[in-house]
């Protein structure tokens, strides 16, 4: 299994995306009535030459819970922060589509999805906050930053 495709849920271990649509239908289906909703971030570390750049799906069960699911990907280090954070963004973004994919095949509604990206309005990330938000809701989807932006800041982040 490529690495990269490959997600990590902290209870069942590596899993292929399709198995992670597996677990998030299943998650639904079990209570059809709740309120769930799909979240996914991006948060990266760098290194000398290569940044690890870490991708969570969340799965909320409004006011019962949720998992998550992970994955990483490493790539040459990029040039500049605004680089990095563009990155982060078009990988949430990137995997948000794949998500929306997969459930629109299986017929699955009733869902909400939104992306959080890692930056805010203060620290080293506050003049790159429009520029990505205004990406990300360009392209249709809803989209928090910090300090709402749990999926990158705090899920993504445990794992880079």
């Amino acid at each position: 299994m490529d690495d990269s495709l490959t997600f990590h849920s902290p209870s069942l271990g590596p899993l292929a995306f399709s198995q992670v649509i597996d677990e998030i239908v299943g998650m639904m289906a079990a209570d059809p009535k709740a309120e769930y909703q799909l979240v996914v971030g991006t948060d990266s570390q760098t290194y000398h030459d290569t940044a690890d750049y870490v991708t969570a799906i969340v799965v909320h069960r409004v006011g019962k819970g949720g998992r998550y699911f992970w994955r990483r990907s490493r790539e040459p280090r990029p040039k500049s922060l605004r680089e990095r954070i563009w990155r982060e963004a078009w990988l949430s973004y990137e995997v948000a589509q794949m998500v929306i994919g997969a459930l629109r095949e299986r017929e699955v509604l009733g869902f909400h999805l939104e992306i959080h990206v890692d930056v805010g309005r203060a620290g080293r990330t506050r003049e790159l906050v429009e520029e990505v938000v205004g990406m990300i809701i360009g392209v249709g989807l809803p989209v928090r930053t910090k300090p709402d932006a749990y999926a990158a800041s705090t899920v993504a982040d445990k794992h880079t």
